[in-house]
């Protein structure tokens, strides 16, 4: 299996979809009566938590690339030339 990027919001929205499948296999089940109204708060918090987390993953990682990336010390003065010198005619 190829590697991936590990996604905690996606993580977070598959955990709450799943309870609220649970929910509804147990009443269907006759483990337990759910009102049918009683999922939607339930996957509403879950997305919304799935999102602010995506968000702040996403922030997180995008700030450390821009650090990885940034230059170490290679300022204009101290860096080489960006083309070859022009020869005169």
């Amino acid at each position: 299996m190829l590697r991936h990027e590990f996604q905690p919001g996606k993580l977070i929205a598959g955990i709450f979809v799943s309870i609220a499948g649970i929910t509804y296999v147990g009443d269907a089940g006759d483990a337990w009566e759910t009102p049918w109204f009683a999922v939607i708060p339930l996957l509403g918090f879950g997305l919304a938590l799935a999102g602010a987390v995506a968000l702040l993953t996403g922030a997180i990682r995008s700030r450390t690339r821009r650090r990885a990336a940034a230059p170490t010390g290679n300022t204009p003065e101290t860096a080489g030339p960006s083309r070859p010198p022009e020869i005169p005619n």
